[in-house]
């Protein structure tokens, strides 16, 4: 009887337990009904702040979040929560359950996870001031120079290695800030990618800067997904992983990219 007794107690547990769990993971289902996804904002065609909502990002990526959302049947919802480094960190805590947009690095690799299959692949430039420029091909041609970045912009893996161990290179805040600097001779480069920085140049009027042809680094970029999130299952990096095969099969992020172009140069002429 005693027996009998603490067996079905041990059941009764279970059930409970089981009972729980199931509800926990169907609480989790719900809530990941809506995934929060935030990247870069200075980052023009890709993202940047809508001037009319400020919380609001635009450009090719939120176009590529939407398409996003509807295959995988959930709601992305990108939202500015403050600079590039404040993005890498929300997401590290997982109060950002996605980034729409990052390089592969090492140590982003602790704390998210790389859907397979990059959507882009961008070029990293090195960006001088006219009639104060030097010969630039290869990585060791900057190492006697003063360059500029902006903090925790990677270039890739190499890159960022050999900029560590070899380049004097200051990294400042936002974009714009740093390419101010460098018209105002506070440096000899910028290093940068080119389809941001030819967007900033062109929205701040500095006729003098020019984007070397050699690139520093190409590289791809991916959506990642925090492991802080509740919603990083490997349902989602599956259905992750399908979409992105399917957008690169079809080639939209093309289709994604003239339009955020084209909605970059409306703002400009309208001022914003």
């Amino acid at each position: 009887m005693h027996h009998g007794l603490s067996h079905g107690l041990i059941r009764w547990g279970v059930a409970l337990l089981a009972g729980a769990v199931l509800a926990a993971s169907a609480q989790a289902q719900a809530a990941c009904k809506t995934l929060l996804a935030s990247g870069n904002p200075q980052y023009p065609p890709y993202l940047w702040r809508d001037a009319d909502h400020d919380t609001r990002l635009i450009g090719a990526i939120a176009e590529l979040a939407e398409w996003l959302g509807n295959e995988l049947g959930v709601t992305i919802e990108l939202r500015y929560v403050g600079n590039w480094a404040r993005v890498q960190e929300e997401t590290r805590a997982g109060r950002v359950d996605m980034i729409a947009g990052a390089f592969f690095t090492l140590p982003r690799t602790e704390y998210m996870d790389y859907a397979m299959l990059p959507f882009r692949e961008t070029r990293s430039v090195i960006i001088q001031r006219e009639g104060a420029t030097f010969p630039y091909q290869r990585w060791e041609d900057l190492v006697s120079r003063k360059g500029l970045t902006v903090i925790n912009n990677s270039f890739g893996q190499a890159f960022d290695r050999f900029a560590n161990e070899s380049l004097s290179l200051a990294k400042v805040s936002s974009l714009d800030q740093a390419l101010q600097m460098l018209e105002r001779g506070r440096a000899d480069y910028l290093v940068y990618e080119d389809s941001p920085a030819e967007a900033y140049i062109a929205r701040l009027g500095l006729r003098s800067l020019r984007l070397m042809p050699t690139p520093v680094a190409q590289e791809q970029l991916y959506v990642t997904v925090s492991h802080r999130s509740p919603c990083n299952t490997p349902e989602l990096r599956g259905a992750l992983t399908r979409a992105m095969f399917k957008l690169r099969q079809n080639k939209l992020m093309n289709g994604f990219v003239d339009r955020g172009v084209q909605l970059w140069k409306e703002q400009e002429r309208k001022g914003l």
